[in-house]
């Protein structure tokens, strides 16, 4: 044990605080990307169980108009009324494919009265900042069905212009109309055959991915527990390096004491004066 005492020094103190404090991080790393991968598993049980299910009629998926499950996301609705164009707005900033443009929301006015927001796809960006075509809505009554999606947020600094907005603000939204509105989500326009592929574009399908996460959570707990590691080894590597310095203490020979110079006998005195009278 007395090989390993050089461990008790507030040095290795210090080696230990750090390490420790290493592996925490590292561990809490961990484990946000274990809960990230948990989100993103959710998620892609909310595609599997909602985005090719049947309509629902909304008054079922949505009892009251200002609440939202997020488990209802991407649910396809059923929804009969007639198009409100004169409240359509845009939302800028948009990406598709690699191009940036607009987000077309047109309120739906139901059968009961209530609105509900249908986002009906993207439009690109005209050249040059030109004036945006957007194609028109049918006139009369229709049917649609539309797919789940919760409001966007604020953005600090971004607002709206007119009718550009910056997000799908559904508060916002709400107050534009004179009616009363579905402020707990809104709809994505569920569109198929011929009319995907005119614009507005519906929006693509949700990539099932649950990401690297679980990956990227082995690596930061290895991180840990290498820490660990190289603290024994470091700690392995000095009690070898101070054993062989005490081994080299006790091989090196002693030291031997210095001959006392002897000062000249009597008779070699006298040799030396009688060699000087000559």
């Amino acid at each position: 044990m007395s090989d390993w005492r050089f461990l008790l020094s507030r040095r290795w103190a210090g080696y230990l605080a750090l390490t420790v404090v290493f592996a925490i991080v590292c561990a809490l790393l961990g484990t946000w990307q274990l809960n990230r991968r948990a989100e993103a598993l959710t998620e892609v049980s909310r595609i599997d169980a909602n985005y090719d299910a049947d309509p629902v009629p909304i008054t079922e998926a949505l009892p009251a108009i200002d609440g939202f499950d997020e488990d209802l996301k991407w649910l396809p609705v059923a929804v009969s009324g007639e198009w409100m164009p004169e409240a359509e707005v845009l939302v800028r900033n948009r990406p598709y494919s690699g191009a940036t443009g607009y987000e077309v929301i047109t309120p739906f006015r139901l059968d009961d009265g209530t609105v509900f927001m249908i986002d009906r796809g993207w439009i690109s960006a005209p050249v040059g900042g030109g004036e945006v075509d957007v194609p028109g809505v049918p006139d009369g009554r229709v049917e649609v069905a539309a797919r789940l999606k919760a409001g966007e947020d604020v953005i600090a600094g971004r607002s709206s212009s007119g009718d550009l907005l910056a997000t799908i603000d559904l508060d916002e939204l709400a107050d534009r109309v004179d009616a009363p509105s579905y402020t707990g989500a809104y709809g994505l326009l569920v569109q198929s055959g011929a009319e995907a592929n005119e614009p507005p574009l519906p929006a693509t399908r949700p990539v099932r991915d649950e990401g690297p996460h679980l990956s990227y959570a082995f690596q930061w707990f290895v991180f840990a527990l290498m820490a660990f590691v190289g603290l024994g080894w470091a700690a392995r590597q000095e009690r070898k390096s101070l054993a062989f310095d005490d081994d080299d203490a006790a091989e090196a020979p002693e030291p031997q004491p210095r001959p006392r110079r002897r000062g000249p006998s009597d008779a070699e005195v006298e040799d030396g004066i009688l060699d000087g009278t000559h």
